[in-house]
């Protein structure tokens, strides 16, 4: 029979020679590893009587959760003594992170709300997946309009699509409130096209107040204080006819740059009467504004970015500047 005591002994001679923790590893290994000590004490098993196994069995363990609390104790013993006195050269240099910030949409988005906000206009906010009521036939679409086609929308199926403005909004909030009523809403859009100018994803921000007595000259006067607002300086604008179902008249504002060239900024005018009697509110006694712009446009001119897909390359150099 084994004398399990002189195995503890000399287990206990051999803690005493311990340093270091790879001193606790080759005990570890010599002790409990597949190839080790208690691994060949278990084999023994099988070659002794049965009356013995159960008490060999206990001894075997008895021995093996002593050794496995000692080496766990001397871990614990060397891990709190390196943390006290000693530096581990492995471990990397400290790296500092800077904080995260807001994306430069995100920004754009929030300045453009505060706004609107100081004048009392409500913000809401919309699904991203809509139906075709809302997106086309209450706006006025007509069902053989180009952007109702496949090659311009992302259709999920016949009845449900990603939108393509957040003009569907008016629809939908018109449906809830009653005049008179001020609303911006903002999000994103979806359409098929990619350029240096357009992305399939991008923002739009919606603004429409509907109240009695509202005309062509309260529109003027608000995108005005906008346009003075974000930019930060007197801006030369103008006002071109065009044509958009949901509004009559329709135009397009357009803003002078330095290099004396006009470009497009947002499309506006007045809520269109059939718009109104579809959301069961009287033309007669109440009329609106509205009007839409790219948050990627306007922000792309604020700071002369030429490429769209710059906010969209997760470059954090660039993202950075804002």
């Amino acid at each position: 029979m084994l004398n399990f005591k002189k195995i503890i002994y000399k287990f206990n001679l051999e803690i005493q020679k311990i340093k270091n923790n790879k001193c606790i590893d080759k005990l570890y290994l010599k002790y409990l590893s597949k190839k080790g000590k208690i691994k060949k004490l278990t084999k023994l098993i099988k070659n002794i009587s049965i009356n013995l196994k159960p008490k060999f069995g206990k001894k075997i363990n008895k021995i093996k959760y002593y050794i496995i609390n000692k080496i766990n104790n001397l871990k614990k013993k060397y891990t709190k003594k390196k943390k006290k006195n000693s530096i581990d050269l492995s471990l990397p240099g400290k790296i500092f992170f800077k904080k995260g910030t807001l994306h430069p949409i995100t920004k754009v988005v929030i300045k453009i709300e505060n706004f609107f906000k100081k004048l009392g206009f409500k913000n809401i906010y919309g699904q991203n997946i809509e139906n075709v009521f809302y997106n086309f036939d209450a706006l006025n679409i007509h069902k053989y309009h180009p952007s109702r086609s496949k090659k311009d929308t992302f259709w999920i199926n016949n009845k449900k699509l990603l939108r393509t403005q957040t003009s569907c909004m008016q629809v939908r909030c018109l449906k809830y409130f009653k005049p008179p009523i001020k609303i911006i809403t903002s999000g994103c859009v979806f359409r098929r096209d990619y350029d240096k100018t357009h992305t399939p994803m991008f923002h739009q921000l919606e603004c429409f107040l509907i109240d009695k007595n509202i005309n062509f000259t309260n529109l003027k006067y608000i995108i005005y204080e906008f346009i003075k607002y974000f930019f930060k300086k007197k801006n030369t604008i103008k006002f071109v006819p065009a044509y958009f179902p949901f509004t009559e008249p329709s135009y397009e504002v357009f803003i002078k740059k330095n290099n004396n060239k006009w470009l497009e900024i947002l499309g506006c005018g007045l809520i269109h009467p059939k718009i109104l009697v579809n959301s069961k509110i009287n033309p007669k006694k109440y009329s609106g504004l509205a009007f839409g712009l790219g948050i990627e446009r306007i922000l792309m001119i604020k700071y002369n970015i030429s490429d769209i897909r710059l906010l969209y390359n997760s470059n954090i150099k660039f993202l950075n500047q804002f």
